[in-house]
């Protein structure tokens, strides 16, 4: 018996119905609408053994923006929020430049790497400190996060004494502004990171326990879950990624500014997640579709510039262009715009008498 051969219209519509398609799509989109402005925008060359190219750039300026959505997106999996990223990537290059500028040698290597391990260190305390609050006291995580994000950047100035501290230091400089392999390494970096998660989450049990505590934390600490550990952990693998983003801004530009370093990356963070398809409820994520997001705010970013939108109107254009992203995603939208075909539409059905009523149970995803 041959099974019947599946037609364009059906792989179409599949197509159509991945997560991924309309992000993806908007990526290209964008991509494409950089072209009449800059002829040679898909253009890559080499030069002194590095590549460049405005391909590259928007991978390398959007790596910080990854590492933060990364980690925000297992917050948001397990029903939480995190507003306090962008104050953990300030406190981490304040801790980090103020260490290495206080050093008779900038460039010598335990230095550096003392330096950077003090910053992430408080990173993770800051995260262990937002999973305390939301695990173990109960405080909102809207409410519990917002702590950090306005203490954070007060701390991260009383680290700099309220100036810009810069370093001299060729190896910490290498991290957010060094080639190799004729690649920025931060793009490795990034790479790592995302490597890591998805082997974390998709090849053992830890992601099906971070939709579970997300899908219901009570019902999963019933089966014996410890959803409140699991929580804590979300937390501070998030400021851990928000701490090594923190390194590679502050190392990219030499220089430690308390009050204007990952300025609102939290809401960047947050709106990559969204157009990668995570549900802000929480529940099921997808790390492939936060980078894909990521690369979205930062490819509008750079579009802003080059087709050059006023700079007092730029917040409004990408707010609009995300509007557009997140109604594309939706299937009522579609189904209401384009007049999506295929939509199974049911009769009324008759009341069911006493006799033959029954009870109907839903199974929920």
């Amino acid at each position: 018996m041959s099974t019947p051969a599946v037609t364009t219209p059906s792989r179409w519509r599949a197509l159509t119905h991945h997560h991924l398609f309309w992000p993806v799509a908007v990526l290209i989109f964008l991509l494409l609408v950089n072209v009449p402005f800059t002829p040679d925008f898909f253009a890559i060359r080499m030069t002194d053994g590095h590549l460049y190219g405005s391909l590259v750039s928007i991978v390398l300026y959007g790596s910080p923006l990854i590492l933060v959505a990364v980690g925000m997106t297992l917050v948001i999996a397990t029903g939480g929020i995190d507003l306090s990223v962008g104050a953990v990537v300030a406190i981490t290059g304040a801790l980090t430049c103020s260490y290495i500028s206080d050093q008779a040698d900038q460039n010598a290597l335990a230095g550096v790497f003392l330096a950077m391990g003090i910053g992430l260190v408080a990173a993770v305390v800051c995260g262990l400190w937002n999973g305390f609050l939301v695990a173990r006291m109960g405080i909102q995580p809207i409410i519990a996060t917002l702590i950090i994000m306005v203490a954070g950047r007060g701390v991260a100035q009383l680290i700099t004494d309220g100036q810009i501290i810069t370093t001299n230091s060729e190896p910490y400089k290498f991290i957010g502004g060094g080639y190799w392999l004729t690649l920025p390494f931060s793009i490795f970096v990034v790479a790592a990171v995302v490597a890591v998660t998805v082997a974390l989450t998709r090849r053992t049990a830890l992601g099906l326990l971070v939709e579970s505590v997300g899908g219901n934390a009570e019902a999963s600490r019933l089966v014996g879950i410890r959803s409140r550990r699991i929580k804590i952990m979300v937390y501070m693998f998030c400021a851990l990624c928000a701490g090594i983003a923190g390194l590679m801004i502050s190392s990219n530009t030499s220089a430690a500014d308390g009050n204007n370093a990952g300025l609102w990356i939290e809401l960047d963070a947050i709106l990559a997640v969204v157009i990668g398809g995570t549900s802000l409820l929480g529940g099921r994520f997808s790390i492939g579709g936060t980078v894909i997001g990521a690369l979205v705010i930062q490819t509008l970013t750079t579009t802003i510039y080059t087709i050059g939108v006023p700079t007092q109107t730029n917040l409004v254009f990408k707010a609009a262009v995300v509007i557009v992203v997140c109604l594309l995603q939706s299937p009522k939208f579609r189904a209401k715009v384009f007049g999506a075909k295929g939509a199974r539409t049911t009769a009324p059905a008759e009341p069911a008498t006493p006799a033959d009523a029954a009870p109907e149970m839903e199974v929920s995803r």
